[in-house]
């Protein structure tokens, strides 16, 4: 264990707690927030990590697959979002579905990972028939579908419960589920930010569903808008008490907000001391959750190399073509290679590992 001098006298009792196992608090998270300490606090985080993963970090050959835009709801930070009817609005049928997916497909895909559009113009059924779709053409992909907010409006649309709609799913061939539809767990910024999508009571009670069916899920957090520094951290504190109930949740990923155009200002993205200081705090806070990625898709392929030494310990997966992220103004590839995943990872001297969606490791790059 390396000696760590903080150059902010008030990271040292956090130091101490750190290394002697105990939890932290929100005050401590608001100490990490406020100090500009960012190199002790990286150090501490890539301790832990190395705690818990040694220099592996993880990745998967994984497809996104986006079946529509279409939504009701009109969440302030989107981009992708259409009205029926409105210019670029899409709703792909079953072909569609399948043609889209054979342009795009290798036989190394081993994950469908599948969010949309709140479309309240189809019904459940066409939510169902999309998993029974692949699952039925793709037999051996893992089908990873639908965030807590659509189980939510799939829910309330249906009249049946969380437990009714995810057997439902099971049964069709869900397998696990996507993290997004969090964003923070505030209702002052849910009320302001996303007013017709699920509550933060809601989005913990689905995941929290899951879990008990026996679905492992992800969690995610998009920061860097309105919310205040206790709302990123009260998002990570409810995280880590549903963990430590349900052990459900395989990892957690900070997503940095990104503008509604590619040509904003860089005064409306998130800096690069925000992000690796989230990433970092949110491995410390996160002591019960084995993973912290960093998401290319928002904070770019060099910035995420820089978070495998701030506590990060994947960097997702191949996407092969990323939407939600790039209608809002991301400025980065839209995926990348199997092959540019591993020079990446071993740019940063960490050891590559290709993992399934349940975090079973496929191949290590020595």
């Amino acid at each position: 264990m390396s000696l760590i001098i903080a150059n902010d006298p008030t990271l040292a009792p956090i130091v101490e707690k750190v290394r002697n196992g105990e939890r932290l608090t929100l005050e401590d998270g608001l100490k990490l927030y406020e100090s500009p300490d960012l190199l002790t606090i990286g150090q501490l985080a890539n301790e832990v990590n190395q705690k818990k993963n040694g220099d592996y970090v993880y990745f998967t050959q994984n497809m996104y697959i986006n079946p529509t835009n279409v939504c009701e709801a009109h969440c302030k930070f989107c981009g992708f979002r259409r009205d029926p009817g409105e210019e670029g609005a899409y709703t792909m049928g079953m072909e569609d579905l399948l043609r889209y997916v054979e342009e795009r497909f290798n036989p190394n895909i081993r994950e469908f990972h599948i969010t949309g559009g709140h479309n309240h113009t189809v019904g459940f059924d066409y939510y169902v028939d999309i998993v029974k779709t692949l699952k039925k053409h793709y037999p051996d992909v893992t089908i990873k579908a639908y965030t807590a907010a659509e189980i939510v409006f799939f829910s309330e649309k249906t009249g049946k419960s969380i437990e009714e709609i995810l057997n439902i799913l099971i049964d069709a061939g869900l397998q696990t589920m996507p993290g997004g539809g969090a964003e923070i767990l505030s209702e002052r910024y849910r009320l302001l930010m996303s007013p017709e999508k699920a509550t933060t009571q809601q989005w913990l009670d689905v995941h929290e569903a899951a879990h008990r069916l026996g679905l492992k899920t992800h969690a995610t957090m998009l920061y860097g808008s309105i919310e205040t520094l206790e709302e990123r951290l009260m998002h990570m504190i409810h995280v880590r008490e549903l963990q430590d109930k349900t052990n459900g949740f395989y990892v957690f990923i900070p997503l940095a907000v990104q503008p509604k155009k590619a040509t904003a200002s860089i005064k409306m993205r998130t800096s690069a001391f925000d992000d690796l200081k989230t990433i970092a705090i949110s491995r410390l806070m996160l002591d019960n959750v084995d993973h912290i990625k960093a998401y290319f898709i928002n904070i770019g392929t060099q910035l995420t190399q820089l978070a495998l030494t701030f506590g990060a310990s994947d960097v997702h997966g191949t996407l092969v073509e990323e939407r939600i992220s790039h209608a809002a103004g991301a400025l980065t590839q839209v995926g990348l290679t199997r092959d540019e995943l591993v020079w990446l990872i071993k740019g940063a001297n960490k050891i590559p590992v290709e993992r399934d969606t349940f975090y079973n490791k496929i191949k290590i790059y020595e």
